[in-house]
């Protein structure tokens, strides 16, 4: 299963807060590596360094969450569980027989 999930800065503290914020951030990031059961298809940040997004395929959405949970006291996450183009557009037309219930 493909998920969305998007995240923004918890923002708040003073300009040395959030620095100290920003570092602290990093050293946690760069300690983490994405699981070994999740593909990550994208994963880019918002020009203005707001935030983000990943496209991420995994089976396991506990996965997901535990990944958001370790950088939880810098972020706030949203996950949505989204279908490609091709296999939603197929459903849509599956979805089109209620026409044929007039």
């Amino acid at each position: 299963m493909k998920f969305v999930v998007t995240w923004t800065e918890r923002a708040g503290g003073s300009a040395a807060e959030n620095e100290a914020s920003v570092a602290r951030f990093l050293d946690v990031l760069s300690k983490w590596s994405p699981p070994s059961d999740q593909t990550f298809h994208q994963f880019v940040v918002q020009a203005d360094g707001r935030g983000g997004l990943a496209v991420v395929e995994t089976d396991n959405l506990a996965g997901v969450a535990l990944s958001n949970f370790k950088f939880d006291p810098f972020l706030e996450f949203a996950v949505y569980p989204v279908l490609d183009v091709q296999e939603a557009t197929g459903l849509l037309a599956e979805a089109e027989f209620r026409k044929s219930t007039t």
